[in-house]
């Protein structure tokens, strides 16, 4: 394994150490000396009056090399700084937040700017000053928008205020990571992707490696003073073929850390890269699978990603609170919403799980607001929701959930949502139950769903509130003992409240899943946490299938 060292520093300050810490930090500076004057000079500037100011410049530092069958493909280093800007203009209870119906119900973004931090305090302070004059303006005139829209359209059904109070947060701390040996890592890339290039049926590969570092700087006119920082690493690898019927598949693996050290050594690589390419060998041999409704398995990973896509983002306060949203579980809570054994919390303080760690830790959210473990379900209870500074009717204050990436305005989001299960068997406990459920509903065979890629929720009201998930890697198990079966071509559809009530039994396993989640407020680091579970009912559907051939000649490294 090549080794490396992270330095992530995390001062614990007092008060007076923090000032002196702040004042050497020319970016903080910056930022607070600008905040102040803008907030003092803007606040009474026009009739409607600005009550919030806030900054957020997010400083990354970003680079990623790619390769392929045994050579580097692609290679950039990138440092990048964005500020985010708040505006707030009227009042918490009405603001230019405020949802406009029928124009899509989002919050408007005021601005969002690439900045240069390398200039020092003065030139940095001019940038501030420059965007949130066109901030401010933006602010009222949507404000404007918002009060007509008020004037000509229903009330609506949740009155809650646009934005809640909190505590305002003081804190510094600085991520940082050492650059790793860039020739061994290009090495041990070019080395190991050549793997790939032994077996002719394999049409594409990659194998990718990145790492990044983010430090955020959060100041508002509340009083909040906030530096915060988190390393991202991974290394992920695809191999991709195509049937003879025209469905392309893949097999693909992703590992993410905060330290080098939490990627794999080249030999749990090159186990894991034999793996796949056996797989996706099974699976261009593989039947497709017919419309099917009947008892399954979610392993835990897939079973992770299956709540993060169905449950997690209904979770989402806003989504129960704006008015084109399906707002489906807005007035259920209390009430019975999935099996007993299930208990569902988000904990964004996390950093590992088990071992393994969590690519959605982190310390303060994009509003400033300290992450806190937000309770969702309780033994199949629902019992709150993921919430920013957006209240809704029952949930006045923030848990921590605000989030986005730069250049989007933050909304509620999750960071790491665990599943937890009571009464776990062994995963063949669990296989036996799967058999034992299709022969009781007269079923000749169950699935079970080893992988899923990704799959994406309809939350609108516009049109049909349901989901849909991607599998990449499907087995059919026989009641009648034959050997399990790999095939291919399902996705799994349904609607949440169904397919939740359906859950019957878990086992006493775990999976992690690590990647990015897109949505409204841009693509944020997420991670979901499952055991293996048992659905009695799952629906799935045929695929999307490309209507081409595979290759016409052999590559040529194979042309014997």
């Amino acid at each position: 394994m090549l080794k490396s060292i992270l330095a992530l520093t995390l001062l614990c300050l007092t008060p007076a150490a923090y000032a002196d810490e702040e004042g050497k930090d020319t970016v903080m500076s910056a930022l607070t000396k600008e905040l102040d004057r803008s907030f003092s000079g803007l606040k009474n500037a026009e009739k409607v009056p600005l009550y919030y100011l806030g900054y957020e410049l997010t400083v990354t530092r970003t680079r990623e090399i790619a390769a392929k069958l045994g050579a580097i493909e692609y290679e950039a280093a990138q440092p990048g700084a964005t500020l985010d800007i708040d505006v707030r203009v009227n009042s918490a209870e009405l603001d230019n937040s405020h949802q406009v119906k029928g124009g899509g119900g989002s919050r408007a973004q005021q601005g969002s700017y690439q900045v240069s931090i390398e200039g020092g305090e003065d030139a940095l302070r001019a940038k501030i000053w420059e965007h949130t004059d066109k901030a401010y303006k933006k602010a009222l005139e949507d404000f404007t928008k918002v009060k007509m829209n008020k004037a000509v359209t229903a009330a609506e059904e949740d009155p809650s205020p646009d934005f809640s109070a909190v505590t305002p947060e003081k804190s510094y701390e600085t991520a940082a990571l050492a650059e790793p040996d860039l020739a061994a890592w290009k090495e041990r890339l070019k080395k190991q992707s050549a793997y790939f290039s032994t077996f002719p049926f394999v049409y594409d590969s990659s194998l990718f490696f990145s790492y990044e570092t983010e430090n955020r700087y959060l100041v508002n006119s509340e009083g909040a003073r906030v530096k915060t920082g988190r390393n991202y690493v991974s290394l992920s690898y695809s191999v991709t073929s195509r049937t003879t019927d025209g469905m392309d598949i893949r097999r693909s693996l992703s590992y993410s850390g905060d330290s080098f050290d939490d990627l794999p050594s080249e030999e749990k690589l090159a186990a894991d890269m034999a793996r796949s390419v056996k797989e996706l060998e099974a699976l261009r041999t593989a039947q497709v699978v017919e419309p099917y409704s009947g008892p399954a398995i979610l392993s835990a990973r897939a079973a992770a990603l299956y709540f993060h896509e169905i449950i997690g983002h209904r979770l989402e306060g806003h989504r129960n609170k704006l008015e084109d949203s399906g707002q489906t579980f807005a007035k259920k809570v209390g009430q019975k919403i999935t099996s007993d054994i299930i208990t569902l919390y988000d904990d964004p303080t996390l950093k590992e799980y088990k071992g393994v760690s969590l690519r959605g830790h982190y310390a303060y959210d994009n509003e400033g607001v300290r992450g806190q473990r937000a309770s969702l379900i309780e033994n199949g209870v629902l019992k709150g929701f993921l919430m920013n500074r957006s209240p809704i009717r029952g949930f006045a204050a923030s848990n921590g959930h605000g989030r986005r990436s730069p250049g989007f305005p933050a909304v509620s989001r999750m960071g790491n949502l665990i599943v937890e299960a009571t009464g776990g068997v062994p995963y063949a406990e669990l296989r036996r139950l799967l058999i034992e459920e299709c022969k009781k509903q007269g079923k000749p065979f169950g699935l079970i769903f080893d992988d899923i890629s990704n799959g994406y929720t309809s939350t609108g009201r516009a049109g049909i509130q349901s989901f849909k998930v991607i599998p990449l890697l499907v087995y059919k198990v026989y009641t009648d003992g034959r050997p399990d079966e790999a095939v291919r071509g399902v996705n799994l559809v349904g609607t949440p409240i169904a397919s939740f009530s359906k859950i019957a039994a878990a086992a006493d396993d775990f999976g992690v899943f690590n990647g990015d989640c897109g949505a409204e407020s841009g693509w944020v680091p997420v991670s979901a946490v499952s055991p293996s579970l048992l659905v009695s009912e799952i629906e799935v559907e045929k695929a999307e299938k490309s209507q081409q051939k595979p290759p016409v000649l052999n590559p040529p490294l194979h042309d014997k």
